[in-house]
């Protein structure tokens, strides 16, 4: 009988090792060693270790696939944006939430998948997420018509967003968990400080009336120009980007050319109002004083550098991602909103 030729093209590379060669290995049944590898439910020490010393002697890589049939979980979680993909990439405030997220899974093997919602795909995401994709959410940048809140709640599906959702009705009756910062205090903070420099007419250039960050900062500038007797009229309403911020502050001056101080509810925002007072040969602080909100990187390299009031974006989404870790862990009732408290980091501008 002629020798049978070796086929072309296929790696001879080591051979991979069997849950049955683990539990062979170890002196125990195939279910306990499936027992000790997914979490150790219901196995002794003595066997666990057994089973562990041999996972590392025989190399063994569980098959992620296989387990996901039996325990019908897939070890990811997405983090949902319902922005447009050029404000995720462009706002430094992804970036951030991305890695605090990234800081509370490094002791677990759960992988992290990006879903970005782009206007009008809110039904997409529902059916991925209800399609058993993932093992739970968080969800970023939530819009009151995007309708991810009444969703996760008739999904329940392990989730907490990073900002109060915009719910109607009492948050508790949707068992929605979040984390945020207390933004009616931050904008209560900022506009104090432009009080307290004795600015006349403070005016606001505030975010989207539909996510409650913005309704929030808003109605903390509100409560200070309340508390020092001021009009709270100068009002323009933008979209957290610096051309919104530039094309806000030129509608300001044009319809309050009186205006001496600007809390403007983010610092990509001001950053764009700082180039519009520029061209309107207003200085700062000289003639406009301005603060902003969220303290990233660019508001200590805006000329002149920005006053702003601190959101700790990285701390908060660690602590959504430690939250959601509980849940899949088995912790069935939501917990109490995490709220950070907001300070003041004083810059030129203010």
């Amino acid at each position: 009988m002629p020798r049978r030729q070796p086929r072309v093209g296929l790696s001879t590379g080591p051979a991979v090792s069997t849950l049955e060669e683990v539990a062979a290995r170890a002196g125990v049944s195939r279910s306990t060693a499936s027992r000790a590898i997914n979490g150790g439910h219901r196995v002794s020490p003595e066997a666990l270790a057994s089973v562990e010393r041999a996972v590392a002697e025989l190399a063994y890589t569980p098959n992620r696939a296989a387990r996901s049939l039996v325990t019908r979980r897939t070890d990811s979680i997405a983090v949902v944006i319902p922005e447009p993909d050029e404000r995720v990439l462009s706002d430094p405030f992804f970036a951030g939430v991305l890695s605090g997220v990234s800081a509370s899974l490094a002791d677990t093997d759960i992988q992290v998948v990006l879903v970005i919602v782009r206007p009008g795909q809110g039904k997409r995401t529902v059916r991925y997420l209800r399609n058993g994709h993932v093992d739970g959410a968080i969800v970023v940048s939530h819009h009151s018509d995007d309708d991810l809140d009444r969703a996760l709640a008739e999904l329940r599906l392990p989730s907490v967003f990073v900002g109060r959702p915009m719910v109607a009705g009492e948050i508790e009756d949707f068992g929605l968990e979040y984390v945020d910062l207390d933004n009616v205090e931050g904008g209560r903070l900022a506009t104090q400080r432009l009080v307290d420099l004795g600015r006349k007419r403070i005016a606001t250039i505030a975010g989207p009336q539909d996510m409650s960050a913005g309704v929030d900062r808003l109605a903390g500038w509100r409560a200070a120009m309340a508390a020092a007797g001021q009009p709270d009229d100068a009002v323009v309403l933008a979209d957290f980007t610096i051309a919104g911020g530039a094309t806000a502050a030129r509608t300001l001056l044009a319809e309050h050319p009186d205006v001496d101080g600007i809390f403007v509810a983010s610092d990509l925002m001001a950053s764009g109002a700082l180039l519009a007072l520029a061209e309107a040969g207003r200085a700062v602080p000289d003639d406009v004083a301005v603060v902003g909100y969220d303290n990233i990187a660019i508001a200590a390299s805006t000329t002149p550098p920005l006053t702003s009031v601190v959101q700790p974006v990285v701390a908060m989404a660690r602590a959504a991602g430690l939250r959601l870790l509980d849940q899949l862990q088995g912790r069935a009732e939501p917990g109490p909103p995490m709220i950070f408290a907001p300070e003041l980091v004083v810059r030129a501008s203010a």
